[in-house]
């Protein structure tokens, strides 16, 4: 009787564990900025989509970002929540992202340019999923200091 508690307690173990890490981003899926909700340092964007998708020991995530002038510009990265550096492609303002996890609904970032600190914030996704909220400080390439929260809503 007790192996087969036993047994069981470690079924249960096991599959909690596996199933806790090969659990994907719940912000997988398409986000699209809510303009009205966001408040912005600068020039404010025209349109912004953050694309999330599960990728091979991560996530990977495209956004796409029309800017005021109405220039588009694509930003591309693949991240583990491991609190480690990750390329960034299409930026000027940072080259890689560590990225780790808070909790389930949360998770912190750092940007890097050159190894340097450039940038920092929280995405924190609201209970019911369908808003995702990002506050970040920092400086662009250009030199100036941005303040943010950019509001997106699940499509």
């Amino acid at each position: 009787m007790k192996l087969l508690k036993l047994s069981c307690l470690l079924g249960s173990l096991l599959a909690f564990v596996g199933g806790t890490a090969l659990a994907a981003d719940a912000a997988v899926g398409t986000w699209s900025l809510n303009l009205a909700k966001s408040t912005m340092s600068g020039a404010p964007l025209k349109s912004q989509t953050r694309i999330y998708t599960e990728s091979a020991g991560g996530v990977a995530l495209t956004v796409k970002t029309v800017t005021a002038d109405g220039k588009e510009a694509t930003t591309t990265l693949a991240f583990k929540e491991d609190g480690k550096d990750n390329a960034v492609t299409g930026t000027a303002d940072f080259d890689a992202v560590a990225v780790k996890r808070v909790d389930a609904n949360t998770i912190e970032f750092v940007q890097k340019k050159a190894g340097k600190v450039v940038g920092n914030g929280r995405r924190t996704m609201s209970a019911d999923g369908k808003t995702l909220t990002f506050k970040s400080s920092g400086v662009h390439a250009d030199g100036a200091k941005f303040e943010e929260t950019l509001v997106y809503d699940r499509k």
